[in-house]
């Protein structure tokens, strides 16, 4: 799905139509014969409907001329309808589609640098390591920090430069090393870099990378000692193992040679890991999983065992911010009882190990653990949550009354389009009853969370109605002879025609109470989700 304003494309014009985005020319002229007959002015006597009519012929006929332009439909599924009112400069010269489909990839992407380059941060991090127990016999309360940080800079298209340096300091014994990476793309599939350190591990190096097919990638590095002249030879397999997992085989010869086993799972509500490293002196063995219980909180659970380490770790984090993120994590392992604060902003990272106890105690740590844990709990659900959702509610009232105007003449335009749609929609309706077919018994379109609080009872029936819309006449309009229903994948539904976006800028859904066969079924889905009905997972 194609992005535009940080957000996906609209796909306005696809929905009006009620097509896919993927639609052939010819299903999008058998759409727009649809519709054309539906709104076109000739059919109606009444002025009023007329002019409602001539309106609505209008957009399917402007909708029509984009789509069946080779040109104007890449560039509306690249910029969207912007792409087409402002006029992009491609040139005279640019007549084949290759031609306009490159060019208009060169401005993305140029587009896209120029948005990075904007908001382009340092990365880095601080590690600050404190002991309550050397607090508490008088040695004070810090063991040691680190830092580290790496700025980049573009050189050319193909050239990058990363310059970046660290500190370390624990007790009376510290040092620093500074890093100069330089990274060059030979191709679209293959990138060589080469590397120089000085300070605590004074070294040089060069790696190469080279995508070996659609799913596989294959890195070789080399590097060399400033201090006692030993090389290591290092090489990583990685493998797509499927749309969502990717596995990894790390060979490493040298002073210490080691051999390693990755995999890495990530989709929408989670994320795992897992690696195995066997060296020669020493193994190890380390797994996460992260579960996202929301957009905003999630819960992380690891382990780590080897030659000198064995440890716990189960916490979790919230998002407090658009850029910012806090977690809190326990960590309970032979290095004794661990809190963990950290604090990620963009590229930076603040992170503060707290070590309560050497002693594996178990009534301390079952207190260290459910503690901080109860005292989370109460704050959120007594401090936080409360305020955020004053705030949200406040920004959500302010929303509101800033886009009022606007939702007023789409509601109108709305209504309008339902009027020429009803008669049809009465039809389909009574056709399907007789046969027992699908048929659409109320519908509504608009804010999440006025959806849910209307069945909740947690707002007043206005403040629920200024947020959503009715669309049961649309969509049995839709529905078609063989008794079903299909709205497309990633197409905003607030396009299709009848709908409106009666709460521009807040998450929106659609919830559909419909019956099939005798029975009653009901289903929510998202703004872009596809809505296929009827199915027997549905039935209530």
């Amino acid at each position: 799905m194609n992005e535009k304003n940080g957000e996906p494309n609209n796909r306005e014009l696809y929905a009006l139509l009620h097509i896919s985005p993927e639609a052939s020319d010819e299903e999008i002229r058998r759409a727009y014969r649809q519709w054309a007959q539906v709104y076109h002015p000739d059919k109606y006597q009444s002025p009023q409907m007329k002019e409602i009519a001539t309106e609505n012929f209008q957009r399917v006929c402007e909708a029509y001329e984009i789509l069946t332009d080779e040109n104007k439909r890449i560039i509306y599924d690249i910029y969207g309808m912007e792409g087409l009112t402002s006029g992009l400069e491609l040139g005279p010269k640019l007549n084949k589609v290759e031609e306009i489909k490159e060019e208009l990839e060169r401005m993305r992407r140029q587009r896209e640098q120029e948005k990075v380059s904007a908001h382009i941060r340092p990365s880095g991090s601080i590690l600050a390591t404190l002991s309550w127990p050397d607090f508490l016999d008088g040695d004070g309360i810090m063991r040691g920090m680190a830092m580290a940080s790496e700025v980049q800079s573009q050189i050319s298209k193909r050239t990058s430069l990363a310059i970046g340096g660290n500190l370390a300091v624990n007790a009376n014994s510290g040092g620093g090393a500074a890093t100069a990476i330089l990274r060059h793309h030979i191709s679209p599939v293959s990138s060589v870099e080469f590397m120089g350190s000085i300070g605590l591990q004074s070294l040089i190096g060069m790696q190469t990378s080279r995508q070996l097919s659609v799913h596989s990638t294959a890195i070789m590095g080399i590097t060399m000692s400033l201090r006692d002249g030993s090389i290591n030879l290092s090489n990583t397999w990685s493998r797509q193992l499927s749309e969502t997992t990717n596995g990894n085989i790390q060979l490493s010869l040298g002073p210490e040679s080691s051999i390693g086993v990755g995999w890495r799972k990530k989709e929408q509500k989670m994320s795992a890991s897992g690696e195995i490293k066997i060296g020669t002196s020493s193994f190890g063995a380390t797994a996460h999983y992260t579960h996202c219980f929301s957009s905003k909180s999630h819960g992380r659970i690891a382990g780590t065992v080897g030659s000198g380490a064995l440890a716990l770790e189960i916490g979790g984090g919230r998002k407090i911010s658009k850029f910012s993120t806090v977690r809190m994590l326990y960590s309970i392992g032979i290095q004794g009882l661990i809190w963990k604060f950290e604090l990620h902003r963009g590229g930076q990272k603040l992170v503060v190990p707290i070590l309560l106890s050497h002693n594996l105690n178990p009534v301390f740590a079952t207190g260290a653990f459910i503690i901080p844990v109860s005292l989370y709990f109460t704050l959120k659900n007594f401090v936080f949550k409360p305020y955020y959702l004053r705030r949200e509610k406040q920004k959500s009232l302010e929303n509101i009354e800033k886009t009022q105007s606007q939702v007023r003449e789409a509601r109108a335009a709305a209504k309008k389009a339902q009027q020429l749609l009803e008669n049809v929609a009465n039809r389909k309706r009574n056709k399907q009853l007789e046969t027992g077919g699908l048929v659409i018994l109320k519908a509504v379109y608009g804010n999440r969370k006025a959806l849910l609080n209307r069945k909740n009872s947690e707002e007043t029936e206005d403040e629920v109605a200024s947020q959503i819309m009715d669309v049961t006449v649309p969509l049995n309009f839709l529905v078609n002879d063989s008794g079903q229903l299909k709205l497309h994948e990633g197409v905003k539904k607030s396009g299709i025609m009848g709908f409106c976006d009666p709460c521009p800028g807040e998450t929106k859904q659609l919830h559909v109470e419909y019956s099939y066969g005798g029975a009653r079924y009901e289903v929510s889905v998202d703004d872009y989700e596809e809505l296929l009905i009827p199915q027997e997972r549905h039935k209530v």
